[in-house]
């Protein structure tokens, strides 16, 4: 029996961990949705666009070496040095910057006021023209992500701390730096979106963007900012998961892991999108460590899923979400 708590427990903390990053992509869909109330069906390609442009850099990629090499018959692929980790970074985040400014200017500029479902077949666009364009540009292969980042299994609390049962805890090292940035990384995005003038101005847009636009807010400026926020985000979590996993294209399906996480906590909730996050990554946890052995495993793939359509049929705004009651 103690064996068996011990281990629950380290479900749990393991569940958490896994929560902090569901809730980190979810927030990529929240900051944009309360600006622009675009759901922004890109997002997850927006990581793995993010990522694969931070090891190309990294790297030293020639950016199109495959479709110059094809054009002009050579075999050019890299520059022949390599970025710092942290350069590299911050080039990535400069690049996603640009790249949100492009998408305001040649997009969504042109869709103000707008129907919800016009705008939102624009991320769907968006996101295979980014798919696409990113792979015209590194490669389509698996790519490996190292920023230094520490790896690996490690008994985070051993025999003598951890005494009552005479058990420790092996926790996943990318895990533990992986929450801790992503815990402060939500914290600094609650408090810039409740207390900051900016993320005042976000929220009027996200109600009227006449409105906004009639009291001064710059709606491209608010934009610009909000993608940019996002593409953040995005580099964020496709740095966690793609040095968990490898850059591939399974990255940009984290997206819908973050779906769940959405319809429980509410679309335009940033503290829904953390508890959603948390209650998704140990539930699924504690599901499959008492239930999934009678069942045969493997319930962590539709856990999530099936919660959150149960939260659509009894709670369809979620924990946090606001309630819309439209007259007709």
């Amino acid at each position: 029996m103690p064996d068996q708590l011990i281990f629950g427990m380290e479900v749990v903390l393991n569940g958490l961990m896994a929560g902090v990053l569901y809730a980190l992509v979810a927030l990529g869909f929240v900051l944009i949705y309360k600006a622009s109330g675009i759901f922004n069906y890109a997002q997850g390609v927006m990581a793995l666009f993010a990522a694969m442009t931070l090891v190309g850099i990294m790297e030293g990629r020639v950016p199109f070496s495959h479709l110059i090499n094809a054009v002009f018959g050579t075999e050019v692929h890299h520059f022949g040095w390599h970025l710092p980790g942290l350069a590299a970074i911050l080039l990535t985040m400069a690049i996603m910057v640009v790249l949100a400014w492009i998408v305001n200017q040649l997009i969504f500029r042109h869709l103000v006021n707008q129907e919800p479902i016009i705008l939102f077949m624009a991320t769907i666009g968006l996101a295979y023209f980014l798919e696409g364009f990113g792979d015209m540009m590194w490669g389509s292969d698996i790519k490996k992500l190292d920023v230094g980042l520490p790896q690996g299994i490690n008994l985070i609390i051993d025999e003598t701390t951890f005494n009552i049962f005479g058990y420790g805890f092996f926790i996943d090292n990318l895990d533990l730096v992986a929450t801790v940035v992503a815990a402060l990384l939500v914290i600094a995005l609650v408090v810039f979106a409740q207390y900051s003038k900016q993320g005042r101005a976000m929220r009027a847009v996200a109600d009227d963007h006449q409105a906004a636009l009639s009291v001064g807010v710059s709606l491209n400026f608010i934009w610009v900012m909000v993608w940019s926020l996002a593409g953040f985000v995005a580099l964020v979590a496709g740095i966690m998961w793609g040095t968990k996993s490898g850059v591939q294209f399974s990255l940009s399906l984290i997206a819908l892991k973050a779906l769940p996480v959405l319809m429980l906590g509410g679309f335009t909730s940033i503290p829904g999108a953390i508890v959603g996050g948390l209650i998704i990554g140990v539930g699924e946890k504690l599901f499959e460590f008492a239930i999934g052995p009678m069942v045969g495993g493997a319930t962590e793939n539709w856990f999530a899923y099936v919660l959150a359509l149960l939260f659509l049929v009894f709670r369809p705004q979620g924990l946090f979400g606001e309630k819309i009651i439209e007259r007709v």
